[in-house]
């Protein structure tokens, strides 16, 4: 088969970007995307999707057969919709969110409200707002007062649903129960609670709770599993030697599981799980990276791509003969250029919506139908954004010091020759788990724009590339990790792309703790630093922040930090301001509970007392990071004036 329809935005990628390059306006980088959550009803009669309305994210259904807008479901005061499923052909549940006035993040507390997609039936299905049960036999929806989260919408079921939910309790990890909901009534029942705290579930087929994992310290595992809802759990004993395992889906005959998980430290493999046996079977396992995403068939649940991402992304496919193996390969013939993604189907395969994006490409939408071969483009996800202009973004690799091999991607400016470049680096967070990714970034398209190359570093420490790697960053956030990000940026000098005397280095969260720190060891590299969200107080993180709440969170800063305050403070920018040359541009947020305003209190004060050349930017009712638009664009507006003020653009 061969996909035979497909749209002229298609086209218009697969011509010369003969145009010359333009000043974008800093607001279409800053702004958010327009379209989100973009799903098919499982019937397919409705999509639906996720769009900004006055300030606040509200839900639009849209009845494919007359292609109009019959429901936008809209939150009064400052709440907005968040995340949403359907949970049967006629009816979606959706968490309501919270835009309170010390804070602009959307804050969560629990609720999930159900409505039909004619916008009647609306009612709160599970949250505190419940109603008190008296002495009447009609059963009600009594409050529930914790954090609830769709386990499995039960399509098939039309009148409940599956939510676990973390209860509000004096512990700070408590065991997680999983209800059986009723969608029109709220009216639950308990099917089960954890055998251990906050335990993760995976339903089967029939929507059953078979299987939970959970950790007590965020690095050791246990599995339970269980024949049906009416059994107690047991313990499961693996016979392999595997980490970091992630439940992915049972398979066809509910009797095997998909996980995910590391052997011997290497990158994940993919790997069948027989429950009967205790047996493991190996599917896939790529020699550089983890799998970014299982893909899973909605219809059949069986398991029929893997996405990786060594550099650019690709796919493995489990069973070439699958009706979604063939209609994502063909698809991806027909939008060559573009990650393409299936992320949301009906129950009969018939119609899927189609995701296709690309490092120039923030991304766009398409209904493709089965029965007509046809590819329907729906709607671009960001508005102002000219693909023709965005920068191009290359895999790069190289060897740090120690021989070990370390991965990242190279943002080039668009109609400019790649030959000593103005260089901006820049660091992602975590360190441990994220990493960076082939693809659209708002960060370094905009910079990219303005004609400076963009470096961002996989170093070790990151997610992605197996456990062996991830640790190799423990206990070395100040020093070999920070060696990687520097060998890095000697590496592309080598190579001809970035004039040494003309670069700076910027991140987020520890993104922002390695602006500072490289720029520490290395103090004649960078023209400028800018660290936003960061952590430069070592010590201090054991005292302040979210982690440091919990005594999981606890013993992960013992794991990846250590104990040994004297080498904390050596790898602490607050203390060590007499060794940075660099001026230094500093963001933070007033409310960001994982690194809190004292992290960057610490910094500025060490900075006033060195009498070191700073400037501070706070953003007082944001958190981690930014949420509001108009507070991005003041961010971005900052950062250019402050690159174009130490960088020769």
């Amino acid at each position: 088969m061969k996909i035979v329809s497909y749209v002229i935005i298609t086209l218009l990628m697969l011509v010369s970007r003969n145009i010359s390059a333009k000043e974008i306006p800093i607001e279409a980088f800053s702004a958010g995307s327009k379209y989100s959550q973009v799903k098919i009803s499982p019937t397919g009669e409705y999509l639906s999707f996720t769009s900004e309305v006055e300030g606040r994210d509200s839900l639009v259904v849209v009845e494919l057969s007359t292609n109009k807008i019959i429901n936008v479901v809209r939150f009064s005061g400052n709440s907005e919709v968040g995340y949403y499923e359907w949970i049967n052909n006629e009816r979606l549940a959706l968490q309501k969110l919270y835009l309170r006035g010390w804070t602009d993040h959307p804050l969560y507390y629990g609720e999930i409200f159900g409505i039909d997609a004619d916008g009647s039936g609306g009612k709160y299905l599970v949250g505190y707002q419940g109603e008190m049960q008296t002495g009447s036999r009609l059963k009600k929806a009594t409050p529930v007062y914790g954090y609830s989260y769709i386990l499995d919408p039960l399509v098939n079921d039309k009148k409940h649903m599956l939510v676990y939910t973390i209860p509000w309790s004096a512990s700070k990890e408590p065991t997680t129960v999983v209800y059986r909901v009723n969608v029109k009534t709220g009216v639950r029942k308990r099917i089960t609670r954890s055998p251990s705290r906050m335990a993760a579930f995976l339903t089967d087929n029939q929507g059953q709770v078979r299987i939970s994992l959970s950790t007590d310290d965020y690095i050791n595992q246990t599995i339970h599993i269980r024949d049906n809802d009416k059994d107690d759990w047991k313990k499961f004993e693996l016979n392999a030697n595997l980490t970091d395992i992630n439940l992915h889906a049972f398979d066809g005959t509910g009797k095997k599981v998909y996980i995910t998980a590391s052997e011997s430290g290497e990158a994940k493999g993919v790997f069948e799980l027989n429950l009967e046996s205790g047996k493991v079977n190996k599917i896939l396992q790529d020699q550089v990276v983890s799998p970014k995403k299982l893909w899973v068939d909605s219809v059949n649940h069986e398991l029929f791509a893997i996405e990786l991402e060594p550099g650019y992304p690709t796919y493995a496919f489990v069973d070439n003969k699958a009706k979604m193996t063939q209609r994502l390969k063909d698809l991806i013939q027909s939008l060559p250029g573009d990650q393409i993604q299936l992320v949301s189907s009906t129950v009969d395969a018939n119609t899927s919506v189609v995701f296709a994006h690309s490092d120039i490409n923030p991304g766009a939408y398409y209904l493709y139908h089965a029965d007509k071969n046809q590819l329907q483009f729906l709607f671009n996800a960001r508005e102002g954004i000219d693909f023709r202009l965005m920068a191009e973004t290359k895999p790069v690799s190289f060897k740090a010091r120690d021989g070990l091999e370390i991965h990242g991607y190279l943002t080039l400016p668009f109609n400019k020759e790649a030959k000593n470049l103005p260089l901006v680096v820049m660091p992602h967070g975590g360190p441990h788990g994220p990493r960076d990714w082939w693809g659209f970034d708002s960060d370094a398209q905009l910079l990219a724009n303005r004609g400076i190359a963009v470096l961002k570093v996989n170093f070790r420490g990151s997610g992605g590339y197996g456990r062996a790697f991830e640790h190799a960053g423990h206990q070395k956030w100040g020093s070999a990790i920070q060696h990687d990000i520097i060998d890095a940026t000697k590496y592309v000098i080598e190579q001809g792309y970035a004039d040494p005397k003309n670069m700076c280095i910027m991140g987020a969260s520890f993104g922002g703790y390695s602006a500072l720190q490289s720029s520490i060891i290395e103090p004649d590299m960078f023209k400028c630093a800018i660290g936003v969200v960061g952590v430069y107080d070592l010590p201090l993180m054991f005292e302040e922040g979210d982690v440091a709440e919990t005594s999981s969170g606890q013993r992960f800063l013992k794991q990846v930090l250590g104990t040994d305050e004297a080498k904390l403070k050596a790898y602490s920018p607050s203390y060590n301001i007499n060794k940075l040359k660099a001026p230094v541009l500093i963001v933070h947020g007033g409310d960001d509970e994982r690194a809190p305003i004292e992290q960057a209190e610490s910094l500025i004060d060490a900075l006033k007392k060195a009498k070191h050349p700073h400037e501070y930017m706070l953003l007082e009712n944001e958190g981690h990071g930014f949420y509001k638009p108009e507070h991005r664009t003041k961010y971005y507006k900052r950062v250019l004036a402050f690159l174009d003020e130490h960088l020769v653009l």
